[in-house]
């Protein structure tokens, strides 16, 4: 089986629904921030230590138990290839929970692994057991997502710390790339009792808006992450993105504002959707996953149509006839339910 990146085509115009982007765009300190470098930051290679303490402050964490990277793609990637170097001489293996982000079987197919592919439960329902029945002596990595992509359901943590001490030869990755829109994390005291083979990976392009910039983090064991300081370069991250991050994180209200902008943002497509008979999951996330069914990919192009783009993950195996809408700024969101109806009375 081939494990690619869908790369989707970016709209030359209308409003973007489709990546889980912030819809409103950064804080506008974050401009502030860029313009305030001068010739020499540009010229020079960044400090990384007042953005490692301004993401460990924000997270509460210790700073020895963050690696700061060019994106959570990257943290995907060099904990991938930490995790698959170590080995012998049969072929390793990664195990992904699917649905989920197209990244982690890339990245492990990418570096020579066998992905091992294991589908949610009914109603995706988190599937602990049968984790656990595909977790063999050759399996080096677990890619988890909690809240998951595009579910956006939560993971017990006493289900992904019950997996983990079951296999203390598997890293474990729990993405947690959504997490500020939910009320459940690993980074907690939850995260203290956490044996040194799970890893937590942040972003900071959802709630921060700072896709653009590129800053993710990895979280975990100070002495764990040491094989995955060894495959970052060591200045992957640049000068603007570490300014934009700091501002980012300094701007509380900025923050603040946004996430209860995307829970507003999901309570008025909860109830439009239950007004058109659609059914959808509720998420911790800024998205919300529904079914549509055979009428997916005709609500997707008459979105589209009507400058509205959305994700189709109708011909996903894993969650077929289901479209990702996501919930930002209220005013995209009010867009986005007019011309869903307007789509949905056409095609009754």
């Amino acid at each position: 089986m081939s494990h690619e990146y869908e790369k989707v085509l970016t709209p030359s115009s209308g409003l973007r629904l489709h990546l889980n982007e912030n819809t409103a765009g950064c804080s506008p300190k974050v401009l502030e921030a860029l313009q305030r470098l001068t010739r020499q930051d540009i010229a020079f290679y960044p400090a990384y230590d007042d953005a490692v303490a301004a993401c460990a402050a924000r997270l509460g964490v210790s700073a020895e138990r963050i690696v700061l990277t060019n994106g959570l793609d990257e943290g995907i990637l060099a904990l991938t290839v930490a995790a698959l170097r170590e080995r012998d001489a049969s072929v390793a293996e990664a195990v992904v929970v699917v649905p989920a982000f197209d990244m982690y079987a890339a990245t492990a197919a990418g570096v020579g692994a066998r992905v091992v592919e294991v589908p949610l439960g009914p109603d995706f329902g988190f599937p602990a057991a049968r984790i656990l029945e595909a977790i063999g002596p050759r399996t080096r990595l677990l890619f988890l997502t909690s809240p998951n992509n595009p579910t956006g359901l939560v993971i017990p943590p006493a289900d992904i710390l019950q997996i983990a001490r079951a296999a203390p030869h598997v890293r474990v990755l729990v993405d947690e790339a959504y997490a500020d829109f939910a009320e459940t994390t690993l980074l907690s005291d939850t995260a203290i009792a956490a044996p040194p083979n799970v890893f937590i990976g942040r972003t900071f392009a959802k709630a921060y808006g700072l896709a653009g910039i590129r800053a993710g983090v990895v979280i975990g064991d100070p002495a764990a992450l040491a094989s995955i300081r060894r495959v970052v370069p060591p200045f992957s991250v640049n000068a603007c993105a570490v300014a934009a991050l700091i501002a980012g994180l300094n701007d509380v209200d900025y923050y603040r504002w946004y996430l209860d902008q995307a829970r507003s943002s999901k309570a008025l497509l909860y109830e439009a959707l239950a007004r058109a008979g659609v059914r959808y999951w509720p998420s911790e996330a800024n998205f919300v996953l529904a079914h549509f069914g055979e009428r997916a990919r005709a609500v997707v192009d008459g979105l589209a149509a009507r400058g509205v783009h959305v994700r189709d993950k109708s011909r996903d195996p894993a969650c077929p006839g289901c479209v990702r809408i996501t919930t930002g700024v209220v005013e995209h969101t009010e867009v986005c339910i007019r011309a869903l109806e307007e789509v949905l009375c056409a095609e009754a």
